[in-house]
């Protein structure tokens, strides 16, 4: 298959350093530990099994034609699906290099073969609030792929509760090809705080949640869960930069290391609900695309 031109474009954003890999680099931080919960280890192993399944890397094809480890490709971030349709979540920045051309592909897991890169149309944009809808030209879940959807808490985050963010990326982030497997990072942690910031310049202000742990380079799009419902709860947005309030840095899940940042999913609902894309909640397993 062939593919178009891409060029690498840089997001600008007000006191968060986003976390798309090709947008900087940046350390990696160890990941806090999260305080131990009744929820057994196999329990908690068994449902992170099946989250992961739905977070895809969203990256782009930099061969025309496959070698014998695949496509070489560059990476940018996670999405996530959302429902049997076909439809992800991602952040906006992670697509702000497709801005000026090039397709962007998502890397789909299948049972006993290589992974495969299906392409992906960008369905909705809210650069404001940094989050974007995403759609399979072939949709998965009707063909022989190891996926799965995430539901969605439309209840807000609040302090204190515990989280969980989950993404995948390459072995390999300047070397990869899409026959070689992921690595997974599972990152538990808890909120801190509400913060607001300007996410796009010249949008408002919009509010971000702050979590315990420091998040990744790559992690960008990710989904954040809470640990209590397994629902998505917010999108990895990247570190946070700003100094800490008085308030919390009296806390004493103050992080060893800069905070991650996450846009509460809230703005992600909204834009479904604008787009009539349906998501799966958690009250009785109901699918629907207005509450």
């Amino acid at each position: 298959m062939g593919f178009s031109s891409c060029k690498t474009r840089r997001g600008k954003f007000t006191g968060i350093a986003a976390l798309a890999a090709v947008s900087f680099a940046c350390a990696v931080l160890p990941f806090a530990p999260r305080p131990a919960r009744a929820q057994t280890q196999a329990q908690a192993n068994t449902d992170n099994d099946t989250a992961i399944a739905s977070v895809c890397p969203v990256v782009y094809p930099d061969d025309q034609s496959p070698v014998a480890r695949g496509y070489h490709y560059t990476f940018f971030g996670n999405a996530f699906f959302i429902n049997n349709e076909g439809y992800l979540l991602t952040v906006a920045h992670v697509l702000e290099t497709f801005r000026d051309g090039g397709q962007p592909y998502i890397l789909v897991n299948r049972p006993n073969s290589p992974p495969k890169l299906l392409e992906v149309t960008v369905i909705a944009k809210d650069p404001g609030h940094d989050v974007a809808i995403l759609r399979t030209t072939t949709n998965p879940f009707t063909g022989h792929y190891n996926v799965t959807f995430l539901p969605i808490d439309a209840n807000p985050a609040v302090r204190g509760q515990s989280v969980l963010a989950l993404s995948l990326h390459p072995q390999k982030l300047q070397n990869a090809y899409s026959f070689e497997s992921t690595r997974e990072d599972s990152s538990p942690g808890t909120v801190l705080s509400f913060e607001s910031t300007q996410l796009e310049k010249s949008a408002p202000a919009a509010d971000v949640f702050l979590l315990s742990h420091p998040v990744v380079k790559g992690q960008s799009g990710s989904p954040v869960l809470s640990t209590d419902s397994h629902a998505v709860v917010g999108l990895v947005e990247g570190l946070w930069l700003r100094g800490t309030s008085v308030s919390l840095a009296k806390s004493s899940a103050l992080p060893t290391g800069t905070p991650g940042a996450a846009i509460p999913i809230q703005y992600a609902l909204a834009l479904l609900r604008e787009n009539n894309v349906s998501w799966r909640g958690v009250k009785n397993g109901d699918q629907r695309s207005k509450e």
